[in-house]
């Protein structure tokens, strides 16, 4: 049996209900769940939630799932705020026990003290901006890639902790102009290829 623990970190704010990425949560959820071979947990960082509790679920996990869109080129503020909270809280409790340092040579080593070794995460993003906005040269993004630029931070946290990524999968466009249909049927494609 295989845990996965999906996060919406999604949550109302704005012009902004946050619907798509409680709707990829949704689809995640119920396409683990139809196979005998995964149990699945959830979390949605726009509902209450009990931190050391989120601290639990990340120690059970086998796989993390997030979802989350990305505002103003960063992780919306309810997300982040999960983050900052649970993780800490995951401080000597099974998510990380320190930096990875030791005193006798603190130059080196840093980021290695996580716990979680051996877990591996997923995560998607979702966009107003266009896909050839990080493509195509003189656009807004350089040609630099979401995980490579906006999700650096982001990459290197679950670094930090032992979390190794299996794979990214970004929507853009989503506000504007975007067929959710056929993104729907594009992420289901993607599930079967990471959990068949």
């Amino acid at each position: 049996m295989t845990n996965v623990f999906i996060i919406n970190g999604g949550h109302p704010f704005a012009h902004s209900p946050g619907e798509f990425n409680a709707t990829l949560l949704e689809k995640t959820s119920s396409y683990l769940s139809s196979k005998d071979c995964y149990a699945v947990q959830t979390s949605s960082v726009g509902e209450k939630y009990d931190v050391l509790e989120e601290v639990e679920k990340f120690k059970w996990a086998d796989i993390i799932v997030y979802h989350t869109p990305i505002w103003w080129f960063q992780l919306p503020f309810g997300f982040k705020e999960y983050i900052d909270r649970v993780i800490t809280a995951g401080h000597q409790r099974g998510i990380y026990d320190s930096d990875g340092r030791s005193s006798k040579n603190p130059a080196i080593n840093y980021g290695t003290g996580g716990r979680l070794q051996g877990k591996k995460y997923i995560v998607t993003t979702s966009w107003n901006a266009p896909k050839e906005a990080f493509e195509l040269e003189g656009e807004f993004f350089r040609q630099q890639s979401v995980d490579d630029s906006i999700l650096f931070g982001f990459h290197r946290m679950n670094a930090f902790i032992g979390l190794e990524r299996l794979a990214s999968m970004h929507f853009h466009d989503v506000e504007k102009n975007a067929d959710i249909p056929q993104e729907l049927e594009r992420y289901a494609l993607f599930l079967e290829k990471m959990f068949s």
